[in-house]
């Protein structure tokens, strides 16, 4: 059975827990250990849906976090003593009067790749900052007229490679910068001056208009200088980035995305081009969106591996599992019961990847099973791949309501079944069905807020008997 590395790993630190043997006790339990309590399956859910409005606000608010922490890094960087240099930078050899040797240098890498008509953007889709900086001290120039200088942003050829310590003159710098072909509109548009406030600035919104497939490098590089009028008679070594390619926006429709949706075509995973060898591949195997991928990397990975065959190198596919393993997975569950009495059955997130037990409504993530839990539960989620056509689906709502309505039964069947299968699980849920109130084979017939109540006393006594019998399982070691 082939699953992810974050199913079922056997743990040879865990002591193996019966609640069969005997609830034993001692005097001094009540400074025993306590062990976590194992949440319920209905706030594992509740957990989830949370997380997913989390996210959506998060995107809501995503314009304005952008602002605020943009202003904020301005002002640290403002504050800043020796700056770190990320990159490479444009180092300044010249001194000004009062010694100062002056330097611009982008402080943000440029998110890749670019494409014609959209917004030049950080990394992760920051704001691009940029400082300027004494070469000698190592610090942001926070006064005098430099530091709030206007700077121009323009192109620069991508072979432009000057290293920091051999520098460059103002005529080399103003050699490499790439104009518009002739008949074409500007090459880069938009916010093409940037104003410092005590050496830091912000550079606003920049698109290129033209692809680079048409200069010598096929790469370009961003730059910064000075602008005309601004320190006069003192030399402040200008600024480049590294090189990039600029792709025409049509490239675009193949961009792959980071991270994945579960709905999103399997060509936008790495290693994988659209129409091409690999793409075909999947698609014939029944393999159209990065959500069936995964499902089949998690019940089956062997047989993913050799349907993109040997063209396919071991590192290509180190990247495109990891690249895929980036999805945000989505709300909807899965549970695959033992029996029609759905007391026990094994829950699965939505690209079939294993998670935990339920035992009477009762959820043990896979982490907390105990070793002899855990051989049921191979044994259990092999039988749950196998005949798939019977788990049952829920999304986070209508496994709430499920819940709800949801009352303990226990019949001899379920019984028998669960002590054949394995005698720890089924002593875990005896003990369960031993603190119940009423009868076996009864359900609960008060109010809603008065099973909260009972079910909740019936966990802390279960509890409270599991604390007792690690003390046992301590005295007789």
């Amino acid at each position: 059975m082939q699953r992810s590395g974050r199913g079922l790993q056997r743990s040879g630190s865990k002591r193996v827990l019966d609640p069969t043997n005997g609830t034993g006790g001692g005097g001094d339990d009540d400074h025993a250990a306590k062990r976590p309590r194992v949440p319920a399956l209905a706030s594992v859910i509740v957990e989830a849906l949370k997380v997913d409005s989390l996210q959506k606000l998060c995107s809501s608010l995503e314009p304005i976090l952008r602002r605020v922490v943009s202003e904020e890094v301005e002002r640290a960087l403002a504050k800043l003593g020796p700056a770190r240099i990320e990159g490479r930078s444009s180092p300044k050899r010249i001194e000004g009067p009062d010694g100062t040797n002056l330097q611009l240098q982008f402080r943000s890498r440029l998110s890749l790749p670019l494409f014609t008509g959209g917004k030049v953007e950080g990394e992760q889709g920051a704001a691009i900052h940029v400082v300027l900086l004494d070469t000698n001290t190592g610090c942001v120039v926070t006064s005098g007229p430099e530091s709030c200088a206007k700077l121009d942003v323009l192109v620069l050829e991508g072979d432009f490679n000057k290293e920091e310590d051999e520098g460059w003159t103002e005529e080399e710098f103003e050699g490499h910068i790439v104009k518009e072909r002739e008949g074409k509109r500007p090459l880069l548009t938009g916010d093409l001056q940037v104003t410092l406030k005590e050496g830091v600035g912000t550079i606003g919104e920049l698109i290129f208009t033209d692809n680079s497939s048409w200069i010598r490098s096929r790469k370009f590089r961003l730059g910064l200088r000075v602008a005309s009028g601004f320190s006069e008679g003192i030399r402040v070594r200008e600024a480049k980035t590294e090189a990039f390619t600029v792709k025409d926006h049509r490239g675009e429709l193949y961009k792959k995305h980071y991270p994945p949706a579960l709905k999103d075509d399997v060509w936008r995973l790495e290693k994988v081009g659209k129409d091409g060898a690999f793409h075909k591949k999947l698609n014939g195997s029944g393999i159209y969106t990065v959500e069936d991928f995964l499902r089949l990397l998690v019940r089956d990975q062997q047989r993913l591996r050799s349907i993109l065959g040997s063209g396919m190198s071991n590192k290509m596919w180190e990247s495109l599992v990891e690249h895929a393993k980036t999805c945000v997975l989505g709300g909807k569950h899965y549970i695959y019961y033992v029996n029609d009495s759905r007391n026990v059955g094994a829950i699965f997130n939505n690209i079939y990847e294993f998670t935990g037990l339920i035992a009477d409504d009762q959820f043990i993530s896979a982490e907390n099973l105990t070793d002899n839990q855990k051989v049921y539960a191979d044994t259990l989620v092999k039988k749950a791949y196998e005949d798939w056509m019977h788990a049952v689906e829920y999304d986070g709502k209508a496994l709430l309501g499920f819940k709800q309505k949801k009352k303990s039964v226990t019949t001899r069947s379920d019984t028998a079944s669960a002590s054949t299968s394995n005698p720890a699980l089924y002593g875990f849920v005896k003990a369960q069905k031993q603190l119940l109130p009423g009868k076996a084979g009864q359900t609960s017939t008060g109010t809603p807020s008065e099973d909260i109540r009972k079910g909740v006393k019936v966990f802390l006594l279960f509890s409270r008997k599991i604390e007792l019998y690690l003390l046992w399982l301590r005295k007789t070691r």
